[in-house]
């Protein structure tokens, strides 16, 4: 910790991003931080900062950005500068006027169980594409955690396997456990993912459950954890996953197909249809707030039709 109580605005940054012991929040705060003391000026004494230069310094640099990033670097910088104020550094805060925005509702949308089945039934389409989407849609996990999966963390008899989900906590390590000890989450599939999987995996029984269809080429450095070590093929990535969905849905060009997420947005809001309770879909989509599960239940025109069909009179329900 720097001595003196008088600091520049680089000093009371890099104290401040020194002192995060994650190294993922100090990788995500130092832009926030980082960016927004280069704009304060990086030799002034903390100090001589006001607030009103704080806020204008974060509607310059994001203000125009999306609401989540934002939010994310407005409040990187309220953090740090919280962390100086309870250390005794003198300086500004985050000004009132620069508030936390609401996050809008998703604008992703929910596909029909039967656009997803006609999709997945397409002769063209690839068994590795096939077992992917179905297996998204009917775990309703993201694309990031099946996509991650080894087949070795597969319970095929259960239908289920632990994912490493989206903020994952590290464990409290002891001297020697890997760094990559985190706490898991629990994904569930059913009988289509259950018919495809054996397919897929055709007697493999080790890495990657979903892998590309060529080796990675002899630059490329890939992890031990991403390389099937039957096969040298390399775990199938985001990006590559997005492509193949997008050339197998896009009808006005590159780019304008479906997205992997709307398995995700797609599986809960049928479950809801089905009438899943607020809490069992809570538990589908290991959400912790009610309000971000609902940002993912989409009903169709015709399921709110046949629900308002409830509320007519006497015998005149279709």
């Amino acid at each position: 910790m720097p001595s003196g109580k008088a600091l520049t605005v680089r000093a009371a940054a890099d104290a401040f991003l020194d002192s995060l012991r994650n190294p993922n929040t100090a990788r995500s705060y130092g832009v926030g931080v980082g960016k927004t003391a280069e704009r304060i000026g990086e030799a002034r004494p903390l100090e001589s900062v006001t607030d009103d230069e704080i806020g204008e310094a974060l509607e310059l640099l994001w203000g125009t950005a999306a609401v989540n990033t934002w939010n994310a670097r407005r409040a990187a910088v309220l953090a740090w500068l919280g962390w100086c104020e309870s250390y005794g550094y003198g300086g500004p805060a985050v000004p009132a006027w620069t508030k936390r925005l609401s996050v809008p509702d998703s604008e992703t949308p929910a596909r029909s169980k039967m656009a997803v089945d006609r999709l997945i039934a397409r002769r063209e389409v690839h068994l590795r594409e096939k077992t992917l989407w179905r297996m998204l849609y009917e775990t309703a996990a993201r694309a990031e955690e099946i996509l991650g999966v080894n087949i070795e963390d597969l319970d095929l008899a259960a239908r289920r396997c632990p994912v490493k989900a989206k903020g994952a906590r590290s464990k409290v390590r002891r001297r020697g456990q890997a760094r990559e000890d985190f706490v898991l989450e629990t994904v569930y599939w059913d009988a289509g993912t259950a018919r495809l999987l054996p397919r897929l995996l055709s007697g493999r029984t080790r890495g990657p459950v979903f892998v590309t269809h060529r080796r990675p080429g002899p630059g490329k450095v890939v992890s031990p954890r991403d390389v099937c070590p039957d096969t040298g093929l390399a775990r199938l990535s985001y990006g590559q996953a997005r492509a193949l969905l997008d050339e197998h849905t896009a009808v006005r060009g590159s780019g304008t197909g479906w997205d992997l997420h709307e398995y995700r947005h797609s599986g809960l809001t049928e479950l809801g249809v089905q009438g899943a309770s607020l809490l069992m879909l809570m538990a589908k989509s290991r959400h912790k707030k009610p309000e971000n599960v609902r940002r993912y239940f989409k009903p169709s025109h015709e399921a709110i039709s046949e629900l308002t069909s409830l509320l007519a009179p006497g015998d005149a329900r279709r």
